[in-house]
């Protein structure tokens, strides 16, 4: 029988973990089988996971559909519900090589228990399941996982458990491995990165785990961090900023709005002035720092005045690239409960966001014309500088090269040579 045929939703951490599952999936045998990862970021996430579910299984006619990720988690009764479904598995079961093996054909379609969802919450270690990297050019790493926050628009922590750290032997003996086999640019990925450690015994700091990669693996070209919140950006990690030119000029941040209410409201842990605060000093250490940013528009409660705070912070922390997320009620969470901003409100407000956001990468793109940069190729047309935008060649490159190009213009979205 075929190869499992899996499907990813969502974040990069989930990517990284469809990976892992299907290199368990192969170890345990399974085959003829269709693995959905969900999210369950927004309500718009879900109808997308049981669209994706419903679309599969009329490619895949009479194959077991198996349906995991945050989705899964956080309702699976509503997957169990579908006639296209054979089994729910939790966020903690999927990244069990155990789970695998039960699943091998014709056990799965012979099993009873339809929902394997465990409480997420009753987990305390995590990434007994490290891969060595997926694609040719950028390996990711992931180093944490779950979040204990409860920021009230979301529903992530009911999906992941709470915050969950790898030990740093672990990471730097993972990416020693990663170097040795080729591997020039290694992303540290998580759920909440900056609370890496908390766990851990002497509660280390993500600054001296990225300090000590960086000492530990001379050999590593390029680290790069994934999205961070900035509140809890710690000394060490300050210091890397300024000091270590092995870690990528670029940042992305949780920033979700820039009004001071509304991120009350949000119950984040930050304020305006801190989030300008921390662009400004990272672009003091670091002058060719470039930050992106998640944004949610449409909050609860929020007015025009206290949109256009949002919308002034892409100016005001000098933001790059943006992620705009219209704001989506999330069943389960308090923010579901404040009073909703109009539908047309909300899509007139994420439509001007992402307009501004557009107009500043433009701007950064037109600055980098005539410049040199190290670019690393993800295809043979296509690579990225370190500050991760996008960079097309006129002609075919070597898959996972560091090349040092000149820019000589832009389409708007990427950079070209």
């Amino acid at each position: 029988m075929s190869a499992p045929v899996f499907s990813t939703l969502g974040c990069r951490l989930n990517a990284y973990e469809t990976e892992a599952m299907r290199e368990m999936a192969a170890a345990a045998g399974l085959s003829g089988a269709v693995v959905v990862n969900t999210c369950a970021v927004t309500a718009e996430a879900v109808r997308k996971a049981r669209q994706e579910i419903r679309r599969l299984s009329r490619e895949n006619p009479g194959v077991p559909v198996i349906v995991t990720g945050c989705a899964a988690q956080t309702e699976p009764e509503t997957f169990a519900a579908m006639p296209e479904v054979t089994k729910v598995i939790g966020n903690h079961e999927k990244m069990q090589p155990d789970t695998w093996a039960s699943l091998r054909a014709p056990d799965l379609i012979g099993e009873t228990e339809k929902v394997v969802v465990d409480d997420i919450m009753s987990v305390r270690e995590t990434a007994g399941h490290l891969i060595d990297g997926f694609g040719r050019h950028r390996a990711y790493v992931q180093v944490q996982n779950g979040c204990d926050h409860r920021c009230t628009f979301c529903i992530i922590p009911f999906g992941r458990g709470n915050s969950r750290s790898v030990p740093a032997g672990v990471v730097i003996e993972q990416i020693k491995r990663l170097v040795d086999r080729g591997f020039n640019e290694v992303v540290l990925t998580g759920v909440d990165l900056t609370s890496w450690g908390a766990d851990l015994p002497g509660t280390p700091r993500l600054g001296d785990l990225v300090m000590r990669i960086l000492r530990l693996v001379p050999d590593l070209p390029r680290l790069r961090i994934s999205s961070i919140d900035s509140i809890e950006a710690d000394e060490n990690l300050m210091l890397a900023i300024a000091t270590e030119p092995r870690l990528m000029p670029h940042l992305h941040l949780s920033l979700q709005a820039g009004d001071d209410m509304v991120l009350k409201r949000m119950k984040r842990r930050h304020l305006r002035d801190d989030a300008i605060a921390f662009c400004e000093e990272a672009r003091r250490l670091r002058p060719d720092m470039i930050f992106g940013a998640d944004i949610i528009a449409g909050f609860p409660t929020e007015t025009e005045a206290m949109f256009d705070n949002s919308l002034k912070l892409v100016n005001d922390c000098g933001l790059t690239f943006l992620h705009v997320f219209p704001y989506s009620a999330r069943k389960g969470t308090p923010a579901a409960r404040m009073p909703a901003v109009a539908g047309p409100a909300i899509r007139d407000r994420a439509a001007r966001l992402r307009a501004a956001g557009d107009a500043a990468l433009r701007a950064h793109l037109q600055a980098q014309v005539g410049r040199t940069h190290r670019v690393l190729t993800e295809g043979p047309r296509l690579g990225r500088t370190e500050q991760f935008a996008e960079v097309t060649f006129a002609s075919d490159q070597p898959e996972g090269a560091l090349m040092t190009l000149t820019i000589t213009g832009h389409d708007g979205h990427r950079l070209t040579v």
